[in-house]
């Protein structure tokens, strides 16, 4: 079981407060995950009061089993099993103090339960979260480690189900099928994107039947216990290597290969955020002249955590981000031409560790 102490410790260094209150409503705060390390359960509506080196939730009977088996040791647990029970002791507990909301995740109404009702004082400390996050422990990296050869696995068994005639969303089902088998469930919703729909960054999954010389775009990813993959890959299926659509794709390929080869070395410790996406960019803005110029357009990375875009930080034009050991990113340049088709690469990255996940 993972210790809480260290969590603890980065979310209040830099949050001005000495409590935070996380709040989850029909979803779970990424935060509430975060801070608990809870594997399992349906946390709905349930408070998570957190102090410097302690922790009490606040749990209904439905959940209090399950919350009792994964608690760490620096939890109190509070059954809630009297109507009106929850709101008395948090009025007790913050009526005129200073708290910590993520303000990110809490519902105006939510908010206004708590200024109104209960009389406390929140101070939004989403970005201390976040950068609490950033910075991965080595717990998360395993987990991560886990759920990037899930999704290797998931990608070999999308290709296996690559059939003339076959959907989009026939093959996204085998991809999410081999991850369920595998122990882990979809980080997000597959992409698999056929021929011109893979210029389409964030396409979803439909009825475009693969045909031979098509091009393929699968970009996928596992969660393990919480812990997100992110990966892609581009190729085609059962090229014909003398047409001018498969050279015209190989050419694009090698342009975004060396693209993200260029951004890896620059995700180091020490380098701006901007740095990676800059060298990635410059080189496909200037390939032959500019053939591509202006057809790489999205960032090059984000960090990726509990949540595939996780820790309010990434890899884009402008981040002044100084980047630090463990931070986790993605790396995936792409070339998007509307009619014809697409090309990303995408791995994840380790700062300062970069060979864990590749």
């Amino acid at each position: 079981m993972v210790s809480m102490k260290g969590r603890l410790a980065k979310v209040f260094s830099k949050a001005k407060v000495n409590q935070i209150l996380i709040t989850n409503s029909d979803r779970e705060d990424s935060n509430f995950l975060y801070l608990t390390g809870f594997k399992g359960g349906l946390f709905e509506g349930t408070i998570l009061l957190a102090k410097r080196k302690s922790m009490t939730m606040f749990v209904s009977p439905l959940e209090y089993g399950i919350a009792k088996s994964q608690k760490p040791k620096e939890m109190k647990l509070v059954l809630l099993n009297k109507s009106g029970m929850l709101r008395e002791m948090l009025k007790k507990e913050l009526a005129g103090k200073r708290v910590g909301i993520n303000g990110s995740f809490m519902s105006y109404n939510g908010y206004k339960t708590l200024t109104s009702k209960i009389k406390a004082k929140p101070v939004d400390v989403s970005g201390a979260l976040m950068n609490a996050r950033l910075v991965k422990d080595d717990s998360e990296l395993r987990l991560m480690k886990k759920a990037v050869a899930i999704t290797k696995k998931a990608m070999a068994a999308g290709k296996v189900a690559l059939k003339v005639g076959a959907t989009e969303k026939m093959v996204a089902a085998e991809i999410d099928s081999c991850m369920l088998r595998n122990g882990a469930s979809t980080a997000f919703t597959s992409i698999v994107a056929f021929d011109s729909n893979t210029a389409l960054p964030h396409h979803s999954p439909g009825s475009t039947k693969l045909k031979p010389n098509a091009i393929v775009l699968f970009d996928i990813g596992a969660k393990v216990d919480n812990y997100c993959a992110d990966m892609t890959r581009t190729f085609m299926f059962k090229p014909d290597t003398k047409s001018a659509k498969y050279k015209r794709l190989m050419d694009m390929y090698t342009v975004v290969l060396k693209a993200q080869s260029l951004a890896l070395a620059k995700i180091k410790e020490g380098a701006l955020g901007k740095d990676s996406h800059n060298a990635a960019e410059a080189y496909i803005n200037g390939y032959k002249n500019g053939i591509y110029k202006g057809k790489f357009i999205h960032s090059l990375g984000h960090s990726i955590g509990i949540d595939v875009h996780d820790g309010g930080a990434g890899l884009y034009p402008s981040s002044t981000t100084k980047l630090k050991r463990n931070m986790v990113f993605s790396d995936e340049p792409g070339i998007y031409i509307e009619g014809f088709g697409g090309v990303r690469i995408e791995d994840d990255v380790v700062v300062g560790r970069r060979s864990l996940f590749m």
